[in-house]
């Protein structure tokens, strides 16, 4: 049986952009236009398709991304309504990565923001085509020239307007294409016409070489050649359309419904994420195709844990067909899947079908073990896809439980929430024993204390953002332990001398780790070396003579590499150094790998203190954006917070964006403080930077206020 919907005919988008611009109104407007909806769905009074989620009616913003659809002019339209705050950047990023064409929506009102710029940039970094909405025009005293301009400033000169309104403001009434130089524009509509049309055709005519050398020579070309190479252009990134509507008005959302379904990339343009990846049995390959005849293999872009519908994994098939009641095979660990249903979702309702073909976007519904990023198969020797792109979180606090005995259901929930949420982490601090969670910010982790309650019936207290610092050595030394206990009956016996040296950050890899440092050259009689790259570690057996048997060497490294996690200076996390066990001594009888293990980690601690220990901080890119009058106030401000600021751009509508960066514990708490400096105008974006050694003096403060939480303790 053919699929449902040929490949050509699918069109894969993602709505994003800044908060407030407007995106869920669009795709109400968008569902309505298309007749997937008898009445179009409003945000303000809680009827949206989109934003059916508690949290989401309490905040009156998007929280997660909503999985939509619409058929139109033959075209079956998968729209993914993705938040705008920056603050669930992780669920704009997975929309992103199931899509072909994002639309960025920008408000009128406001213009380009810190999330605008974000996800254009990263919609371009992925290869996708792109479009530019400028909703509500219909408010006052829009300047819709400057608003162009402000665009092509910040975004490139690729963004040029696809259509024009009759009238900004109130009175706005319908949309004229600018494709057509016959077509009559009212003298009301506020754009230069002939300009912006001369813009639009030659953003279409560059990526197409005998058309662009037509148009040179003759100085013209038809209506049908510049449709004909519009999703080429698009696809080719010399063109990103700028389409002007007020969603809420139903203002030219018509329009751009058309323009979607008839120049909107197929999944057919995904062949770009698809290049060099084979698949082949029997010695045979050949490169993978998004077409229906292809075997299939899809990814899982969003997952959700409903209390009604249960564990829904949504995927986008990449080729071939996928149907239910079929097997898969996760790629990522080997195990064999057996889908039942398999659902279309529009917001919270789904509907069943029987199978789906390249660029479907589907749920698997009740099939554990998947997770975002899996890419799932019928067969083994499929190719694994790249996994998305997520930023490191790093806005952390300790949880606890409001009621004693709710701590395994607090464990539970927050993990089920951090495996719908790639940008939040759950860790159990091995020194403190604590629960972390770890975000993008102070509201991220406001929302993930609401839905544990929502969702699972458990409040948590929380305490101080705790700061991911790391440490680590800036010289070598040695240190040895003997372990030795006896108690009645046996013994435990156990010495280990190591010596531990700094182990440079250029080193990525395994075979780096031996080309750059673990080598015969330097360590004689080396029998290997294991390294991990996570921490940038290595664990070095250079055991001569049999002074530690060989089945004790894996306690060794064991015990070192608990003290990794535990810390030793001020109990975080070591990196970047290398351990050398190179000698120790065992007995016949009293000799254990727990006895082996003790004494590593003390002999770990004595090297580690004495080889010049040093803290790490985590560095944030910021870039804040402002309106121009706060400007001075935020660039001596920045000093304050040991921010070095390394940029700062001018746009149009009077404001400037700053580039800096800064410790992450110095600017953790920066949105409250920005929101006072700017009298709640200026927004941010931060991300992990690097890390990098802590001053004497803050090191001093940090480790004394460990000191003192763990005489607490005891």
């Amino acid at each position: 049986m053919a699929v449902k919907h040929l490949v050509e005919n699918v069109r894969d988008i993602a709505l994003v952009g800044h908060r407030a611009a407007g995106k869920t109104s669009l795709a109400d407007a968008l569902l309505f236009e298309a007749h997937a909806v008898d009445r179009m769905g409003s945000v303000d009074d809680g009827t949206s398709v989109a934003d059916s989620d508690e949290e989401e009616h309490r905040h009156h913003f998007s929280i997660d991304t909503h999985v939509l659809h619409a058929d139109h002019d033959g075209k079956h339209l998968n729209i993914l309504d993705a938040p705008g705050s920056p603050d669930f950047i992780g669920a704009a990023l997975e929309a992103l990565a199931a899509v072909e064409t994002a639309v960025v929506v920008v408000s009128a009102v406001n213009g380009v923001e810190a999330n605008t710029r974000k996800m254009f940039q990263e919609a371009g970094a992925l290869g996708l085509s792109r479009a530019i909405v400028v909703n509500k025009l219909d408010a006052e005293n829009v300047d819709l020239p400057s608003l162009v301009e402000g665009i092509q400033a910040a975004l490139g000169k690729c963004c040029v307007l696809f259509n024009a309104p009759d009238r900004t403001g109130p009175g706005m009434r319908e949309v004229y294409c600018l494709l057509d130089p016959r077509q009559h524009v009212p003298p009301t509509c506020p754009v230069d016409v002939a300009k912006a049309r001369s813009q639009l055709v030659e953003a279409v005519i560059e990526s197409d070489e005998p058309l662009l050398e037509k148009y040179l020579t003759e100085g013209k070309v038809t209506v049908a050649e510049l449709e004909a190479d519009i999703s080429r252009a698009m696809a080719a990134g010399t063109l990103v359309p700028i389409f002007c509507l007020s969603a809420k008005k139903d203002k030219g959302v018509r329009e751009l419904l058309d323009a979607l379904s008839r120049y909107g990339l197929s999944p057919s343009f995904s062949r770009k994420r698809l290049e060099g990846l084979t698949v082949g049995a029997n010695g045979s390959t050949h490169q993978l195709e998004p077409t229906e005849q292809e075997e299939f293999v899809g990814q899982v872009f969003k997952v959700v844990n409903d209390k009604f519908v249960g564990h829904l994994s949504f995927v986008r098939v990449i080729a071939g067909k996928l149907q239910h009641n079929h097997n898969v095979v996760n790629l990522r660990n080997g195990q064999t899947l057996r889908v039942g249903h398999l659902l279309e979702a529009q917001g919270k309702a789904t509907a069943q079908v029987s199978e789906a073909g390249p660029g479907d976007i589907v749920a698997i519904a009740k099939v554990e073990g998947l997770e975002i990023g899996d890419t799932i198969a019928f067969t083994n020797h499929a190719p694994k896809l790249p996994l998305p792109h997520f930023p490191t979180p790093m806005f952390g606090v300790a949880v606890e439980p409001k009621t004693r005995g709710d701590e395994q259901k607090v464990s539970a929930g927050l993990h089920k929430l951090a495996a719908e949420d790639p940008t939040v982490k759950v860790t159990h601090d091995a020194q403190t024993h604590e629960l972390v969670i770890t975000g993008v910010s102070q509201l991220h982790l406001d929302v993930i204390r609401e839905r544990l309650k929502a969702r699972f019936g458990v409040e948590v207290n929380t305490k101080e953002p705790k700061i991911p610092y790391r440490e680590t050595i800036v010289g070598q030394a040695e240190g040895d332990h003997k372990h030795k206990k006896q108690t009645g009956g046996r013994g435990q016996f156990a010495e280990v001398h190591l010596r531990i040296y700094p182990l440079s950050r250029d080193i990525k890899t395994q075979a780096d780790c031996e080309a750059q440092f673990a080598n015969k050259s330097r360590f004689e009689k080396l029998r290997s070396c294991h390294y991990d790259p996570a921490t940038n570690f290595a664990f070095l057996d250079h055991i001569v003579g049999g002074t530690i048997p060989n089945n004790f060497i894996p306690a060794v490294e064991k015990g070192c590499k608990e003290m990794l996690e535990r810390g030793v200076l001020a109990g975080y996390r070591v990196q970047d150094c290398a351990v050398e066990v190179h000698f120790g001594k065992y007995h016949d009888v009293d000799s254990s790998e727990a006895a082996f293990k003790t004494a590593a980690l003390h002999a770990f601690k004595k090297a580690f203190l004495a080889a010049r220990p040093a803290l790490l901080e985590p560095i944030v890119k910021l870039e804040i954006t402002v309106p121009s009058k706060y400007t001075g106030a935020i660039l001596g401000d920045l000093p304050t917070k040991r921010a070095h600021v390394e940029n700062q751009d001018s746009l149009p509508g009077d404001v400037t964006v700053i580039h800096a960066r800064a410790p992450l514990g110095e600017v953790a708490r920066y949105a409250a403080q920005l929101g006072g400096l700017t009298q709640g105008t200026g927004s941010f974006a931060m991300e992990l930077s690097h890390y990098e050694m802590v001053p004497a003096a803050v090191q001093q403060q940090i480790v004394s206020k460990a000191k003192v939480r763990d005489a607490e303790e005891e």
